[in-house]
Protein backbone atom coordinates (compact mmCIF):
# COMPACT_ATOMS: atom_id res chain seq x y z
CA UNK A 1 0.00 0.00 0.00
CA UNK A 2 1.62 3.44 -1.40
CA UNK A 3 -0.12 5.47 1.71
CA UNK A 4 0.68 3.38 4.31
CA UNK A 5 4.54 3.29 3.18
CA UNK A 6 4.49 6.89 2.97
CA UNK A 7 3.53 7.28 6.29
CA UNK A 8 5.85 4.60 7.65
CA UNK A 9 8.71 6.86 6.07
CA UNK A 10 7.37 10.08 7.60
CA UNK A 11 6.87 8.46 10.60
CA UNK A 12 10.61 6.83 10.34
CA UNK A 13 11.84 10.69 9.59
CA UNK A 14 9.85 11.84 12.39
CA UNK A 15 11.48 9.48 14.78
CA UNK A 16 15.16 10.36 13.54
CA UNK A 17 14.53 13.80 13.83
CA UNK A 18 13.77 13.76 17.91
CA UNK A 19 16.03 14.62 20.04
CA UNK A 20 15.53 12.04 23.09
CA UNK A 21 14.54 9.14 20.28
CA UNK A 22 16.80 6.60 20.57
CA UNK A 23 17.21 5.99 16.43
CA UNK A 24 18.35 9.57 16.62
CA UNK A 25 22.12 10.82 15.47
CA UNK A 26 24.22 9.03 17.75
CA UNK A 27 25.24 11.92 19.97
CA UNK A 28 25.42 14.22 23.01
CA UNK A 29 22.42 16.14 23.03
CA UNK A 30 22.09 19.57 24.14
CA UNK A 31 19.72 19.01 27.62
CA UNK A 32 21.44 20.34 30.46
CA UNK A 33 19.32 23.76 30.83
CA UNK A 34 19.86 26.74 33.02
CA UNK A 35 18.12 24.72 36.06
CA UNK A 36 20.12 21.60 35.45
CA UNK A 37 23.11 24.00 35.18
CA UNK A 38 22.53 25.77 38.51
CA UNK A 39 21.75 22.45 39.59
CA UNK A 40 24.77 20.52 38.46
CA UNK A 41 27.27 23.61 40.21
CA UNK A 42 25.20 23.65 43.78
CA UNK A 43 24.93 19.79 43.64
CA UNK A 44 28.65 19.16 43.38
CA UNK A 45 29.62 22.76 45.85
CA UNK A 46 27.41 21.39 48.65
CA UNK A 47 28.50 18.36 49.75
CA UNK A 48 29.32 17.00 52.96
CA UNK A 49 31.43 19.89 54.47
CA UNK A 50 29.23 22.34 55.13
CA UNK A 51 26.95 19.93 58.06
CA UNK A 52 30.43 17.78 59.51
CA UNK A 53 32.95 20.02 59.96
CA UNK A 54 32.96 24.18 59.34
CA UNK A 55 35.48 24.30 62.72
CA UNK A 56 38.68 24.01 60.07
CA UNK A 57 37.74 27.62 59.07
CA UNK A 58 37.02 28.47 63.25
CA UNK A 59 40.19 26.76 64.39
CA UNK A 60 42.25 28.96 62.31
CA UNK A 61 41.14 32.42 62.06
CA UNK A 62 40.78 32.59 66.07
CA UNK A 63 37.42 34.23 66.35
CA UNK A 64 33.24 34.06 65.51
CA UNK A 65 33.56 37.00 63.93
CA UNK A 66 36.64 36.36 61.71
CA UNK A 67 35.56 32.96 60.97
CA UNK A 68 32.28 34.68 59.35
CA UNK A 69 34.88 37.48 57.09
CA UNK A 70 36.49 34.06 55.40
CA UNK A 71 33.41 32.33 54.81
CA UNK A 72 32.49 35.54 52.29
CA UNK A 73 35.96 36.34 51.52
CA UNK A 74 36.54 32.82 50.24
CA UNK A 75 32.48 32.91 48.23
CA UNK A 76 34.01 35.98 46.22
CA UNK A 77 37.15 34.53 45.68
CA UNK A 78 35.52 31.24 44.52
CA UNK A 79 33.21 33.62 42.16
CA UNK A 80 36.09 35.72 40.39
CA UNK A 81 37.82 31.72 39.78
CA UNK A 82 33.72 31.18 38.59
CA UNK A 83 33.29 34.77 36.60
CA UNK A 84 37.22 33.46 34.98
CA UNK A 85 35.98 29.90 34.13
CA UNK A 86 32.68 31.34 32.57
CA UNK A 87 34.28 33.64 30.29
CA UNK A 88 37.02 30.12 28.99
CA UNK A 89 33.39 28.30 28.84
CA UNK A 90 32.13 30.54 25.81
CA UNK A 91 35.13 31.54 24.52
CA UNK A 92 36.23 27.70 24.01
CA UNK A 93 32.79 25.66 23.87
CA UNK A 94 34.36 22.25 24.45
CA UNK A 95 33.44 20.08 27.41
CA UNK A 96 36.45 18.63 29.53
CA UNK A 97 36.83 22.00 31.84
CA UNK A 98 40.84 22.40 33.11
CA UNK A 99 42.13 19.74 30.83
CA UNK A 100 40.13 21.47 28.07
CA UNK A 101 41.54 25.18 28.76
CA UNK A 102 44.80 24.13 29.37
CA UNK A 103 45.60 22.04 25.65
CA UNK A 104 44.02 25.28 24.41
CA UNK A 105 46.76 27.48 25.89
CA UNK A 106 49.70 25.47 26.34
CA UNK A 107 49.54 22.82 24.29
CA UNK A 108 49.18 19.11 24.66
CA UNK A 109 52.15 17.57 27.09
CA UNK A 110 50.54 20.15 29.88
CA UNK A 111 46.83 18.65 29.33
CA UNK A 112 48.29 15.18 29.59
CA UNK A 113 50.14 15.72 32.90
CA UNK A 114 46.88 17.05 34.47
CA UNK A 115 44.76 14.37 32.85
CA UNK A 116 47.51 11.64 34.18
CA UNK A 117 46.96 12.75 37.74
CA UNK A 118 43.30 12.88 37.41
CA UNK A 119 42.66 8.97 36.35
CA UNK A 120 45.47 7.33 38.27
CA UNK A 121 44.55 8.90 41.73
CA UNK A 122 42.67 12.60 42.47
CA UNK A 123 39.31 11.77 40.80
CA UNK A 124 39.27 7.73 42.11
CA UNK A 125 40.24 8.83 45.16
CA UNK A 126 38.03 11.74 45.56
CA UNK A 127 35.02 9.50 44.66
CA UNK A 128 35.95 7.26 46.95
CA UNK A 129 36.17 9.83 50.11
CA UNK A 130 32.58 11.63 49.16
CA UNK A 131 31.11 8.32 48.53
CA UNK A 132 32.51 6.68 52.04
CA UNK A 133 30.73 9.52 53.71
CA UNK A 134 27.86 8.39 52.38
CA UNK A 135 28.06 5.13 53.28
CA UNK A 136 28.82 6.61 56.98
CA UNK A 137 25.61 8.60 56.89
CA UNK A 138 22.97 6.36 55.13
CA UNK A 139 23.62 3.61 57.97
CA UNK A 140 24.01 5.75 60.58
CA UNK A 141 20.02 6.44 61.65
CA UNK A 142 19.86 2.72 61.43
CA UNK A 143 23.16 1.59 63.97
CA UNK A 144 22.21 4.60 66.64
CA UNK A 145 23.51 4.98 69.09
CA UNK A 146 26.06 2.40 68.25
CA UNK A 147 29.06 3.21 66.06
CA UNK A 148 28.52 1.63 61.77
CA UNK A 149 30.45 -1.31 61.72
CA UNK A 150 33.77 -0.79 58.71
CA UNK A 151 32.44 -3.61 56.67
CA UNK A 152 28.59 -2.34 56.25
CA UNK A 153 30.00 1.29 55.56
CA UNK A 154 32.19 -0.41 52.36
CA UNK A 155 28.91 -2.15 51.24
CA UNK A 156 27.18 0.42 51.08
CA UNK A 157 29.49 2.63 49.78
CA UNK A 158 30.05 -0.12 47.11
CA UNK A 159 26.24 -0.24 46.58
CA UNK A 160 26.30 3.86 46.07
CA UNK A 161 28.86 4.09 43.74
CA UNK A 162 27.48 1.64 41.23
CA UNK A 163 24.22 2.99 41.52
CA UNK A 164 25.49 6.24 40.67
CA UNK A 165 27.63 5.07 37.97
CA UNK A 166 24.38 2.72 36.42
CA UNK A 167 22.41 5.73 36.75
CA UNK A 168 25.16 7.95 34.55
CA UNK A 169 25.45 4.90 31.88
CA UNK A 170 21.80 4.95 31.10
CA UNK A 171 20.25 8.18 30.62
CA UNK A 172 21.74 11.82 30.69
CA UNK A 173 17.94 13.59 31.15
CA UNK A 174 17.40 11.49 34.29
CA UNK A 175 20.86 11.88 36.15
CA UNK A 176 19.94 16.11 35.11
CA UNK A 177 16.39 15.03 36.80
CA UNK A 178 17.66 13.21 39.73
CA UNK A 179 20.71 16.19 40.12
CA UNK A 180 17.63 18.49 40.45
CA UNK A 181 16.08 16.61 43.56
CA UNK A 182 18.98 15.80 45.22
CA UNK A 183 19.79 20.08 44.89
CA UNK A 184 16.39 20.59 46.16
CA UNK A 185 16.83 17.91 49.41
CA UNK A 186 20.30 19.98 50.03
CA UNK A 187 18.92 23.41 49.95
CA UNK A 188 16.56 22.16 52.28
CA UNK A 189 18.50 20.57 54.72
CA UNK A 190 20.24 24.21 55.03
CA UNK A 191 17.03 25.29 55.28
CA UNK A 192 16.10 23.33 58.37
CA UNK A 193 19.55 24.55 60.03
CA UNK A 194 19.08 28.40 59.01
CA UNK A 195 15.51 28.98 59.47
CA UNK A 196 15.52 28.04 63.14
CA UNK A 197 19.37 29.80 63.99
CA UNK A 198 17.64 32.78 62.60
CA UNK A 199 14.44 32.35 64.61
CA UNK A 200 16.54 32.27 67.63
CA UNK A 201 18.91 34.69 66.69
CA UNK A 202 16.15 37.26 66.27
CA UNK A 203 14.39 36.25 69.89
CA UNK A 204 17.79 38.01 70.77
CA UNK A 205 19.84 34.74 71.31
CA UNK A 206 23.23 37.07 70.27
CA UNK A 207 25.35 36.36 73.32
CA UNK A 208 27.86 34.09 70.84
CA UNK A 209 28.54 37.15 69.01
CA UNK A 210 29.31 39.28 71.75
CA UNK A 211 33.24 40.41 71.16
CA UNK A 212 33.02 38.27 67.99
CA UNK A 213 36.20 40.55 66.74
CA UNK A 214 37.92 39.84 70.27
CA UNK A 215 41.63 40.97 68.48
CA UNK A 216 43.62 38.75 70.65
CA UNK A 217 41.49 35.47 70.14
CA UNK A 218 42.64 36.52 65.92
CA UNK A 219 45.38 34.12 64.41
CA UNK A 220 47.03 36.18 61.42
CA UNK A 221 48.96 32.91 60.56
CA UNK A 222 46.52 30.66 60.65
CA UNK A 223 44.22 32.66 58.35
CA UNK A 224 46.16 31.19 55.14
CA UNK A 225 44.96 27.59 56.76
CA UNK A 226 41.43 29.07 56.90
CA UNK A 227 41.25 30.26 53.59
CA UNK A 228 42.75 26.80 52.05
CA UNK A 229 39.99 24.88 54.27
CA UNK A 230 37.35 27.91 52.74
CA UNK A 231 38.39 27.65 49.02
CA UNK A 232 37.88 23.59 49.63
CA UNK A 233 34.72 23.82 51.00
CA UNK A 234 33.36 26.17 47.98
CA UNK A 235 35.19 23.69 45.69
CA UNK A 236 33.22 22.94 42.32
CA UNK A 237 32.24 26.09 40.89
CA UNK A 238 33.91 24.55 37.86
CA UNK A 239 31.96 21.65 36.98
CA UNK A 240 29.65 22.64 34.03
CA UNK A 241 32.73 23.83 32.11
CA UNK A 242 33.26 20.14 31.99
CA UNK A 243 29.74 19.02 29.86
CA UNK A 244 29.73 22.84 27.84
CA UNK A 245 28.69 21.23 25.08
CA UNK A 246 25.63 19.42 26.20
CA UNK A 247 24.69 22.95 27.58
CA UNK A 248 21.14 24.63 25.40
CA UNK A 249 23.00 28.28 24.54
CA UNK A 250 26.00 28.30 26.38
CA UNK A 251 27.19 31.63 26.07
CA UNK A 252 24.17 33.01 28.50
CA UNK A 253 23.51 29.95 30.29
CA UNK A 254 27.01 29.07 31.52
CA UNK A 255 27.87 32.40 32.76
CA UNK A 256 24.40 32.62 34.45
CA UNK A 257 24.42 29.63 36.28
CA UNK A 258 27.70 29.90 37.69
CA UNK A 259 26.52 33.67 39.03
CA UNK A 260 23.35 32.38 40.31
CA UNK A 261 25.33 28.79 41.91
CA UNK A 262 27.50 31.77 43.97
CA UNK A 263 25.81 33.36 45.17
CA UNK A 264 23.14 30.98 46.43
CA UNK A 265 25.93 29.20 47.64
CA UNK A 266 27.68 31.54 49.71
CA UNK A 267 24.21 32.62 51.14
CA UNK A 268 23.53 29.59 52.40
CA UNK A 269 27.16 28.79 53.81
CA UNK A 270 27.37 32.61 55.85
CA UNK A 271 23.69 32.22 56.85
CA UNK A 272 24.33 28.28 58.01
CA UNK A 273 27.21 29.36 60.20
CA UNK A 274 25.45 32.18 61.82
CA UNK A 275 23.10 29.62 62.55
CA UNK A 276 25.25 27.74 63.99
CA UNK A 277 27.02 30.28 66.31
CA UNK A 278 23.48 31.57 66.98
CA UNK A 279 23.08 28.03 69.18
CA UNK A 280 26.69 26.68 70.02
CA UNK A 281 29.82 28.65 71.55
CA UNK A 282 32.87 28.73 69.55
CA UNK A 283 34.16 26.08 72.32
CA UNK A 284 31.17 23.85 71.38
CA UNK A 285 31.65 23.92 67.65
CA UNK A 286 34.77 23.07 68.07
CA UNK A 287 34.49 20.17 70.17
CA UNK A 288 31.80 18.33 67.89
CA UNK A 289 32.04 15.44 65.79
CA UNK A 290 29.49 16.67 63.77
CA UNK A 291 28.19 20.36 63.89
CA UNK A 292 24.90 19.73 62.38
CA UNK A 293 23.90 16.64 64.52
CA UNK A 294 25.16 18.88 67.47
CA UNK A 295 22.91 22.07 65.90
CA UNK A 296 19.69 19.47 65.59
CA UNK A 297 19.92 17.92 68.61
CA UNK A 298 19.84 21.19 70.36
CA UNK A 299 17.33 22.57 68.17
CA UNK A 300 14.87 19.75 67.02
CA UNK A 301 15.50 17.04 69.45
CA UNK A 302 14.46 13.62 67.83
CA UNK A 303 14.05 15.18 64.55
CA UNK A 304 17.46 15.28 64.60
CA UNK A 305 17.97 11.74 63.50
CA UNK A 306 17.03 13.12 59.56
CA UNK A 307 20.17 14.87 59.58
CA UNK A 308 21.83 11.97 58.91
CA UNK A 309 20.26 11.07 56.16
CA UNK A 310 20.21 14.59 54.35
CA UNK A 311 24.04 14.58 54.98
CA UNK A 312 23.66 10.72 52.46
CA UNK A 313 21.28 12.44 50.13
CA UNK A 314 24.11 15.55 50.01
CA UNK A 315 27.26 13.32 49.03
CA UNK A 316 25.01 11.16 46.66
CA UNK A 317 24.30 14.53 44.84
CA UNK A 318 27.66 15.20 44.80
CA UNK A 319 28.95 12.21 43.75
CA UNK A 320 26.79 11.74 40.91
CA UNK A 321 27.27 15.49 39.67
CA UNK A 322 31.13 14.86 39.88
CA UNK A 323 30.82 11.67 37.84
CA UNK A 324 28.53 13.56 35.49
CA UNK A 325 31.65 15.75 34.51
CA UNK A 326 34.33 13.68 35.16
CA UNK A 327 33.37 11.14 32.52
CA UNK A 328 32.85 14.10 29.90
CA UNK A 329 36.45 15.00 30.89
CA UNK A 330 37.51 11.45 29.61
CA UNK A 331 35.38 11.67 26.62
CA UNK A 332 36.96 14.74 25.55
CA UNK A 333 40.70 13.18 26.24
CA UNK A 334 40.06 10.51 24.36
CA UNK A 335 39.44 12.66 21.13
CA UNK A 336 41.97 14.14 21.79
CA UNK A 337 43.79 11.28 21.57
CA UNK A 338 45.14 11.46 24.90
CA UNK A 339 43.20 8.17 25.63
CA UNK A 340 42.40 4.74 24.04
CA UNK A 341 39.95 5.42 21.64
CA UNK A 342 36.55 3.67 23.23
CA UNK A 343 36.16 6.55 25.70
CA UNK A 344 35.33 8.90 23.04
CA UNK A 345 32.16 6.69 22.02
CA UNK A 346 28.49 6.28 23.05
CA UNK A 347 26.01 4.04 23.70
CA UNK A 348 23.66 3.53 20.32
CA UNK A 349 20.13 3.92 22.20
CA UNK A 350 21.46 5.67 25.16
CA UNK A 351 23.29 8.63 23.99
CA UNK A 352 25.59 7.96 26.84
CA UNK A 353 29.10 8.26 27.08
CA UNK A 354 29.43 4.80 28.47
CA UNK A 355 33.06 3.79 28.72
CA UNK A 356 34.05 7.26 30.22
CA UNK A 357 31.56 6.71 32.79
CA UNK A 358 32.66 3.00 33.81
CA UNK A 359 36.46 4.03 33.19
CA UNK A 360 36.33 5.26 37.07
CA UNK A 361 34.60 2.57 38.59
CA UNK A 362 37.14 -0.61 39.16
CA UNK A 363 39.88 1.68 40.01
CA UNK A 364 37.38 3.35 42.42
CA UNK A 365 36.44 0.49 44.51
CA UNK A 366 39.87 -0.91 44.29
CA UNK A 367 40.59 2.26 46.51
CA UNK A 368 38.11 1.97 48.64
CA UNK A 369 39.10 -1.43 49.79
CA UNK A 370 42.91 -1.51 48.98
CA UNK A 371 44.07 1.97 49.38
CA UNK A 372 44.47 4.83 52.20
CA UNK A 373 42.05 7.27 50.62
CA UNK A 374 42.27 10.06 52.71
CA UNK A 375 46.28 10.23 52.36
CA UNK A 376 46.08 9.95 48.74
CA UNK A 377 43.90 12.83 49.02
CA UNK A 378 46.25 14.96 50.85
CA UNK A 379 49.03 14.35 48.24
CA UNK A 380 46.49 15.56 45.38
CA UNK A 381 44.85 18.52 46.88
CA UNK A 382 47.54 21.11 45.93
CA UNK A 383 47.47 19.72 42.67
CA UNK A 384 44.12 20.58 42.26
CA UNK A 385 44.77 24.31 43.10
CA UNK A 386 48.21 24.56 40.77
CA UNK A 387 46.23 23.00 37.54
CA UNK A 388 43.36 25.35 38.12
CA UNK A 389 45.56 28.53 38.97
CA UNK A 390 47.55 27.22 35.26
CA UNK A 391 44.38 27.17 33.53
CA UNK A 392 42.86 30.16 34.65
CA UNK A 393 46.63 31.62 34.37
CA UNK A 394 45.93 30.53 30.34
CA UNK A 395 42.78 32.60 30.35
CA UNK A 396 45.70 35.65 30.82
CA UNK A 397 47.24 34.19 28.49
CA UNK A 398 45.07 33.71 25.75
CA UNK A 399 44.11 37.39 25.90
CA UNK A 400 47.65 38.62 24.29
CA UNK A 401 48.42 35.20 21.82
CA UNK A 402 45.09 35.08 21.00
CA UNK A 403 43.07 38.28 20.84
CA UNK A 404 40.66 37.76 18.21
CA UNK A 405 39.30 35.19 19.36
CA UNK A 406 35.33 35.30 20.19
CA UNK A 407 34.57 36.44 23.83
CA UNK A 408 30.76 36.40 24.60
CA UNK A 409 31.84 37.05 28.18
CA UNK A 410 34.49 38.93 29.39
CA UNK A 411 35.80 39.56 32.57
CA UNK A 412 38.19 42.61 33.59
CA UNK A 413 41.48 41.56 33.83
CA UNK A 414 41.97 41.99 37.82
CA UNK A 415 39.76 39.28 38.46
CA UNK A 416 41.94 36.02 36.82
CA UNK A 417 44.96 37.98 38.02
CA UNK A 418 43.74 38.18 42.02
CA UNK A 419 42.08 34.39 41.31
CA UNK A 420 45.40 32.38 40.15
CA UNK A 421 47.51 34.15 42.48
CA UNK A 422 45.68 33.24 45.30
CA UNK A 423 45.76 29.95 43.72
CA UNK A 424 49.84 30.04 43.76
CA UNK A 425 49.21 31.06 47.48
CA UNK A 426 47.57 27.95 48.71
CA UNK A 427 50.09 25.62 46.53
CA UNK A 428 52.85 27.83 48.23
CA UNK A 429 51.19 27.36 51.53
CA UNK A 430 50.69 23.21 51.21
CA UNK A 431 54.90 23.29 50.37
CA UNK A 432 54.96 24.89 53.58
CA UNK A 433 52.18 23.37 55.64
CA UNK A 434 52.87 19.46 54.66
CA UNK A 435 56.26 19.23 51.94
CA UNK A 436 56.16 15.50 52.17
CA UNK A 437 52.98 14.93 51.25
CA UNK A 438 53.07 17.63 48.85
CA UNK A 439 56.40 16.15 47.50
CA UNK A 440 54.52 13.31 46.84
CA UNK A 441 51.72 14.09 44.98
CA UNK A 442 53.59 16.18 42.79
CA UNK A 443 56.01 13.35 42.10
CA UNK A 444 53.12 11.26 40.74
CA UNK A 445 52.49 14.12 38.95
CA UNK A 446 55.84 13.95 37.54
CA UNK A 447 55.38 10.55 36.20
CA UNK A 448 52.92 11.81 33.64
CA UNK A 449 55.41 13.24 31.87
CA UNK A 450 57.59 9.54 31.00
CA UNK A 451 53.99 8.67 30.64
CA UNK A 452 53.52 10.72 27.83
CA UNK A 453 56.25 10.24 25.59
CA UNK A 454 55.48 6.34 25.80
CA UNK A 455 51.89 6.47 25.13
CA UNK A 456 51.16 9.42 22.93
CA UNK A 457 54.58 10.80 21.13
CA UNK A 458 56.18 7.41 20.99
CA UNK A 459 53.86 5.53 18.26
CA UNK A 460 56.24 2.99 16.64
CA UNK A 461 54.80 0.18 18.51
CA UNK A 462 54.84 -3.57 17.55
CA UNK A 463 52.45 -4.46 14.99
CA UNK A 464 51.64 -7.50 17.25
CA UNK A 465 50.87 -5.04 20.43
CA UNK A 466 48.96 -3.17 18.21
CA UNK A 467 46.74 -5.58 16.80
CA UNK A 468 46.38 -6.65 20.41
CA UNK A 469 44.95 -3.22 21.31
CA UNK A 470 42.66 -2.90 18.17
CA UNK A 471 41.29 -6.14 19.21
CA UNK A 472 40.35 -5.32 22.42
CA UNK A 473 39.34 -2.02 21.67
CA UNK A 474 36.74 -3.70 19.17
CA UNK A 475 35.82 -6.22 21.34
CA UNK A 476 35.29 -3.26 24.40
CA UNK A 477 33.49 -1.59 21.73
CA UNK A 478 30.54 -4.98 20.76
CA UNK A 479 30.10 -6.08 24.62
CA UNK A 480 29.00 -2.14 25.77
CA UNK A 481 27.72 -1.43 22.46
CA UNK A 482 29.32 2.50 21.67
CA UNK A 483 30.21 3.76 18.18
CA UNK A 484 32.16 6.85 17.55
CA UNK A 485 29.69 9.85 17.54
CA UNK A 486 28.52 11.59 14.98
CA UNK A 487 29.52 15.31 14.22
Amino acid sequence: DRTSGGQTKEGEREKCSDPDSPHGKVELKKKVTLLRGISIIIGTIIGAGIFISPKGILKNSGSVGMSLVVWIACGVLSLFGALSYAELGTSIKKSGGHYTYILEAFGPQMAFIRLWADIIAIRPAGLAVISLAFGQYILEPIFMPCGVPEIAIKLATSIGITSVMYLNSMSTSWTNRIQIFLTFCKLLAVATIIVPGLYMLFKGETRNFENAFEVSNIKLTGLPLAFYSGMYAYSGWFYLNFVTEEVENPEKTVPLAICISMAIVTSCYVLTNVAYYTVMSAEELLASQSVAVTFAEKTMGNFSVAVPVFVALSCFGTMNGCLFAFSRMFYVASREGHLPEVLSMIHVRRHTPLAAVIILYPMTVFQLFVGDIYSLLNFMSFLRWLFIGVAVLGLIYMRYTRPDMPRPFKVPLFIPAIFSLTCFFMVFLSLYSDPVNTGIGFAISLTGIPAYYIFIVFDRRPKWLQKSLDSINRSVQIILEVIPAEH
